[in-house]
Order: structure tokens, then C-alpha cells, then sequence
């Protein structure tokens, strides 16, 4: 099992505000107004060299509306694919019915947690940890989630408490293929390795699980990854799907690269827009693959290649093939492709290599003023790899025009081919070598500094 952790309660507890805090961001919204929180929010906890998936859930409750007994559900459901349960209560407030509830069927699951205190903060007369060890708690971590008070204590423990197995796959070049339901990916591996090692029907969402193939290509080893596929609305739907969605985000991160398909004979959608932006969230590269080109005829080709989506900048910028993956045709150039592309967004570029382009970007296109002051870049050296990752010093940071950042980006991208692959430029600005350093005055340099501010005083006179 993928290692996950979910995090629930009763409404208003302050299970977004934590989730918020382990995975530094602001993706789950806050507020005082109990019950804000519907659907399932994900998220990446990164403890030492583990990283792990964290679930927000929305707050349990024992009514009978639609709406709440839908919320309840969605986090009970989390609850049974997690490894790990923090299970948080108000701290400030008595332990009430919908607690005991939610310890009751916890244990009924068997499945391990951690009881949590949050709102530390707030002074009250509350005897919950009375209450807890009266139902056999004794061993409640106590933090403030909203002033990040004991945070650490919480993290030490959810990293003794988690499994260490993660999702382990046989080595070689670990290639995940994405797409929505019914794209042609289990086809297309059958096909590509010769075997009959995946179920494929005409039945869209046959795949529910993240399956690892091993196969051997030119002397190289290959993993190759068949991911379920991702539908519109996966977070509403049966438990099974939206997990087959977590999992597809672990093979995401736990690949080399993402072969995109897409189904022609249907086109370009905005789900293909976002499984894409998801990929290109976790910064690796992709190869965009056109899948049942034998389906569609050459002006059906060219009136998709046409569209506003395959015009875009962003599609300007991806390698895209034509394949049949029922027809085994574009198979090589598929290989060959995910070979080069795979060895290229592992590749570490030399500092006087990208310097001497920086220098040749610059004359060829020179930067503008920003507040008054000539905008100049100091050096540029490499920062790192998925996304490649360039650093480049300059006497701004936060100031360049966007133009000009993408004016760089793009002659990088172009210079070094770098199609496909996902490219990161950071700007830092330079430390001032003089700043703080003032140069002091000699004693005969001083009187001489004296004179003559009394001489030109005499001189206004």
C-alpha cells in the first residue's frame, strides 16, 4: 500500500489549518464558519527522506442531510485507503458525542492513529484529556495548528509511525503512461512489449490500479507504469476511482518520465489540460503521444493540430507523436524519444556553458530598466533536475518583467533542446560586495574635510 495520511474530526476543529501547515501551502481554505471544508484536499508531507500523501477531509457529523451524510462519507472513505489517521480534536472544548463516535468506529476499522489536541492557544476550562484516557487515549500530542506550536513534535512522530515501504518498483527507467479513461494505455503496453500482460476493454476505466511492467529495450531496462485514467470529477466518484487517481500521482512522482496519451478521434479536452498541468506540477518531462491516428483521416488530423489548445505556447513546446498503439505503429520513435528525453532531464549543464548563453541572450536582446536602474545579470549556474533548473544572479529579483523572464526561458529552451522537458529559471539577486563597507578617514583627511566645509561657508557669505 502507498503510504497516505489522513486527517479527520468533527467540523471546525481545525483539520485545514494543519493540513495547511505540514504541507506548506494554502491550498485548503480557512475560515471560523464550521462544516467549510466538502471534498477530499490532498497535499505532499515531506519528513526527512520520506514523502507521503496527506488528505484533508471535510468534518464528521451524525446528521441525516444529504450533504453532511455525503461529507461524512467522502472522509470515511478516505480513512479506509489511509495508512495513518491523525485524529484531531478541539483542545479548548469538552469531548462530545461526535468524538466518541468517530474514536468507536475507528477502532471498529482497526486502524491506527494518533489523537491530536489542536487550539493549545486558547485559555478554557476543558477536560478533554480526562475524557480521553477515561476511553483508553492516554497519549495526546498537543499543538496550536493556527501558531504552528509543536508541529515538529507531530511530525517526529507521524515519521515513527508510518510504514517504511513505499511503492517499490524493479529497476530500470521508469516510465508512467497517463491519459483519461479509454486512451489506449494498457493497449498500447500489450502492444509495446508483445505480451498480454493488462486487461483491455472498450469499457472506459477498465484499469483501476498503478501496474508495473519490466521490459528490456537495446540492452536498457524500462519500467513502464499503466496508470488508471483520469476522468472529470474523480473526487465525487466511487472510492475506487479517486484512490486509482492518488495512485496515478504516486506513479507521476515516481517517474522518470510521463508518455501523454491522448485520444484522437475524441481531441484535445480540459481534463487532458489538467492531468497535463498535474505533470507539469511535479516538474517531469512528457512526451505527448496522439493515440488511434488509424481512426481519423489526414484532415481530421490537421483540423485537431489546428485548434486553439494545439496552438498554445505550451503545446508549441512539447515533442509530439503520431501512434497506434492497436496497429503498433510509432512505436521506435517512441522509444527512441523517452530514451533521449529521459537522459536529457537528467543531464547537469556547466556553468560557463549556460553563462556564455546568458551573455549571447543579453547582447542579442538587452534588458530593460527597472525603477530607473539598467537591469544586469551577474552569472547563471545550474540549480538542478525535474524541473531542469537554472539560478541566475542579478541586481533584481522580484522586479524583472515577465517578457523578459519568458524571453530567457525560451532562448534557454531553444538553445539547449530542451522540448519536452520542464524548465525552471530562479532569480536571486545579487549580494552588493560593498554594502555595510565604508571606507574610514585618516585624521589628515578629516581636518582636511573640515577646512574645507569652513571655506565654503565663508564663500556663501
Amino acid at each position: 500500500m502507498f503510504t497516505s495520511i489522513a486527517i479527520i474530526g468533527r467540523p471546525n476543529v481545525g483539520k485545514s489549518s494543519l493540513f495547511n501547515k505540514l504541507t506548506k501551502s494554502r491550498d485548503a481554505i480557512v475560515s471560523d464558519f464550521p462544516g467549510l471544508t466538502k471534498d477530499r484536499n490532498h497535499g505532499f508531507i515531506k519528513l526527512k527522506d520520506k514523502k507521503m500523501l496527506l488528505i484533508d477531509t471535510g468534518g464528521i457529523v451524525n446528521q441525516k442531510e444529504d450533504i453532511q451524510e455525503a461529507v461524512s462519507h467522502q472522509a470515511w472513505l478516505a480513512v479506509e485507503e489511509s495508512s495513518l489517521i491523525i485524529l484531531l480534536f478541539d483542545g479548548s472544548e469538552n469531548l462530545n458525542k461526535e468524538d466518541l463516535d468517530i474514536i468507536y468506529k475507528l477502532r471498529k476499522l482497526d486502524k491506527e492513529f494518533i489523537a491530536v489536541l489542536n487550539k493549545i492557544d486558547k485559555k478554557s476550562e476543558s477536560l478533554i484529556d480526562e475524557d480521553l484516557y477515561k476511553n483508553g487515549i492516554s497519549n495526546c500530542i498537543k499543538i496550536s495548528a493556527e501558531h504552528s506550536r509543536n508541529l515538529n513534535l507531530l511530525k517526529s512522530h507521524i515519521e515513527t509511525k508510518v510504514p517504511d515501504a513505499l511503492i517499490n518498483h524493479p529497476e530500470g527507467k521508469k516510465v508512467a503512461v497517463l491519459g483519461r479513461p479509454n486512451a489506449g494505455k494498457s493497449t498500447f503496453i500489450n502492444n509495446l512489449i508483445n505480451e498480454d500482460r493488462l486487461v483491455v476493454s472498450e469499457i472506459a476505466g477498465t484499469t483501476i490500479d498503478a501496474i508495473s511492467v519490466p521490459f528490456e529495450f537495446d540492452d536498457q531496462k524500462f519500467i513502464f507504469i499503466d496508470t488508471a485514467g483520469i476522468r472529470k470529477g474523480y473526487k465525487y466518484k466511487h472510492k475506487v476511482e479517486y484512490f486509482s487517481f492518488v495512485r496515478a500521482v504516486h506513479s507521476i512522482e515516481q517517474s522518470d518520465i510521463v508518455i501523454f496519451l491522448c485520444d484522437a478521434t475524441e481531441g484535445l479536452v480540459d481534463q487532458d489540460l489538467k492531468i497535463l498541468n498535474m505533470i507539469i506540477e511535479n516538474g517531469k518531462p512528457i512526451l505527448f503521444a496522439l493515440n488511434k491516428i488509424d481512426l481519423v483521416s489526414k484532415k481530421e488530423l490537421d483540423d485537431l493540430y489546428a485548434t486553439k489548445k494545439m496552438q498554445s505556447e505550451f503545446f508549441l513546446n512539447l515533442i509530439k507523436l503520431e501512434i497506434s498503439a492497436i496497429k503498433k505503429k510509432g512505436f521506435k520513435r517512441v522509444f527512441s524519444q523517452t530514451n533521449r528525453l529521459i537522459d536529457l532531464s537528467q543531464k547537469k549543464f556547466t556553468t560557463s556553458n549556460l553563462n556564455n548563453l546568458l551573455r549571447k541572450f543579453v547582447s542579442i536582446n538587452s534588458p530593460p530598466t527597472v525603477a530607473g536602474r539598467q537591469l544586469k545579470f551577474k552569472h547563471v549556474h545550474f540549480g538542478g533536475i525535474c524541473p531542469t533548473t537554472f539560478i541566475i544572479h542579478s541586481n533584481q529579483d522580484k522586479k524583472i518583467p515577465n517578457n523578459y523572464r519568458k524571453y530567457l526561458e525560451n532562448s534557454f529552451r531553444s538553445n539547449l533542446g530542451l522540448s519536452s522537458i520542464q524548465l525552471k529559471l530562479i532569480f536571486r539577486k545579487a549580494d552588493n560586495p560593498y554594502e555595510g563597507k565604508k571606507n574610514k578617514l585618516t585624521e589628515r583627511q578629516i581636518k582636511k574635510k573640515q577646512r574645507l566645509v569652513k571655506h565654503n561657508k565663508k564663500q556663501k557669505k
